[in-house]
């Protein structure tokens, strides 16, 4: 039977549950809080330049294949997506980076040129990733996170211990040079969570980096979006825009529409790709799974101040993706985990997609997106700001060894503020709730309310966690609970 499904928030894993439940025959409709869809995956564009205003690391394209075939279609139906070689590069001084290519006997190569004996042991590290990456993408990851047992496989019970030991304890058992263990480190920075607070078993992104490798759509990350969008329209997705939910309406306990501009619209199922603790607001409180004691208990993943910025000129000495190790790794770690504050010498990452996309800048110059980590809820100025721009700008320049601060045509920042006003976000998150042991899969807040009917949720803050081919699964799974459920 057709239900009408209300979907809140634009997200991946809002657009990939209305793919599949239209798919199944409902009616369904996309309300969005913004002008334009996409959530944090949307995009900026001023005077000819145009940015990825969120995700920009293109990351397990098996993810993305598995999506699109659900739906007879794949990737390239839409989008045209380029290997980056290097991958990304790694700026640890002056004159003193490693570039990560896009085959693993590259990466061995320049792991043996700086530690003898460290391509053997990258060969064994990465085959037991990919042995983690095979049963954790390909199978774990898409169970619903409804009972503890899902986690028990023949797999996985001989993977026990990797469970109780952390990524950076197992990274520095085998690899004594600190540069190539930061290195190792870095993917599991996108679970959300510190190294040392990440389950061994973790590892398996470090084989989406090396054994994967790191992609671009043709024209950005949005171009996923636009394609997400595209396959919603062609299934009977309808969207709506400039629609911020005001309030879930509850009746006897069931979810029965939401208030939208003042307007009541009737919904049989709501499902919720906003953030997950801002949509239990949207209830009373009697309705809500989980207290703000809950939330407050929880490890988020971090915030982020971002720059947007438009050079007149074009970059030299820079890579596509760019990260700047050049700081203590470990303080930076701190003052976002263990005592959050801003980092007195942040960590930092550059973008350049002009780099690989022609269309991101006008012809001669270049686009830069800059992102420093910081830790959520923290203090938010202009003044701050302007101090932590000029101090990535300056060591930018220093480490490129080139002057760029007098061809900047203008500069946009986005930081815990705006993730709150524009995301609704828990304390400015921009991740999401981080992977730690203790709020992994069943764990994590619940896909389907656990006190009123007919409400589901979906994203980052529940099952199976940060990132962008995490929300596509998400999406599935909250899609098959609520098929499960109408098939009772």
């Amino acid at each position: 039977m057709t239900k009408t499904i209300a979907i809140l928030g634009s997200g991946f894993s809002s657009l990939a549950a209305s793919c599949y439940l239209a798919q199944q025959g409902n009616q369904v409709t996309i309300y969005e809080k913004n002008p334009t869809i996409g959530g944090r995956a949307r995009q900026f564009k001023k005077d000819g330049f145009t940015f990825d205003m969120g995700p920009s690391w293109y990351w397990m394209p098996d993810v993305f294949e598995r999506f699109f075939q659900d739906f007879n279609k794949k990737p390239s139906d839409y989008y045209e997506l380029i290997k980056l070689n290097p991958a990304y590069r790694v700026y640890f001084g002056i004159n003193d980076f490693i570039s990560i290519c896009d085959n693993l006997e590259d990466i061995k190569s320049a792991f043996e040129a700086i530690e003898k004996g460290s391509a053997v042991k990258l060969q064994k590290f990465i085959d037991q990733a990919k042995s983690n990456y095979d049963i954790a993408i390909k199978d774990l990851v898409y169970r619903p996170g409804v009972s503890p047992l899902e986690l028990v496989t023949p797999q996985t019970a001989l993977k026990l211990n990797q469970f109780f030991s952390s990524v950076s304890a197992d990274i520095r058992k085998e690899f004594k040079n600190e540069k190539l263990i930061q290195i190792l480190e870095f993917p599991v920075l996108f679970l959300g969570a510190k190294p040392t607070k990440t389950p061994s078993f973790y590892n398996f992104m470090n084989y989406a980096d090396f054994g994967l490798g790191t992609w671009h759509p043709k024209t950005g990350m949005h171009d996923v979006v636009k394609a997400m969008e595209k396959l919603a329209l062609e299934l009977g997705v309808t969207i709506k825009t400039n629609s911020p939910v005001e309030r879930i309406i509850v009746e006897n306990k069931s979810a029965i529409g939401i208030l939208i501009n003042g307007e009541i619209i009737k919904a049989d199922i709501i499902v919720s790709g906003a953030d997950y603790q801002h949509t239990e607001t949207l209830l009373e409180k009697e309705h809500r799974a989980y207290s703000e004691k809950y939330w407050e208990s929880r490890v988020f993943a971090p915030s982020s101040l971002l720059f947007f910025v438009g050079f007149n000129k074009k970059i030299e000495n820079i890579s596509h993706h760019a990260l700047f190790f050049d700081v203590d790794f470990n303080q930076h770690a701190a003052d976002i985990y263990d005592n959050p504050k801003w980092p007195k010498e942040p960590l930092f990452y550059a973008n350049f997609p002009s780099k690989t996309d022609t269309t991101a800048a006008p012809d001669g110059m270049e686009s830069g997106f800059f992102l420093i980590p910081l830790a959520p809820g923290i203090e938010d100025t202009p003044a701050l700001r302007f101090l932590y721009f000029e101090k990535i700008i300056a060591r930018f320049e220093q480490l490129t060894q080139q002057s760029i601060k007098n061809n900047i045509i203008f500069k946009e920042s986005f930081c815990k503020n705006d993730f709150v006003t524009d995301y609704n976000a828990y304390k400015g998150n921009a991740y999401g709730m981080a992977n730690t042991l203790l709020q992994t899969a069943f764990l994590r807040p619940k896909l389907k309310s656990k006190k009123v009917r007919n409400l589901y949720f979906t994203g980052q803050l529940t099952v199976p966690g940060p990132g962008v081919p995490p929300a596509l699964i998400s999406g599935k799974l909250t899609a098959e609970l609520i098929q499960k459920s109408l098939r009772s």
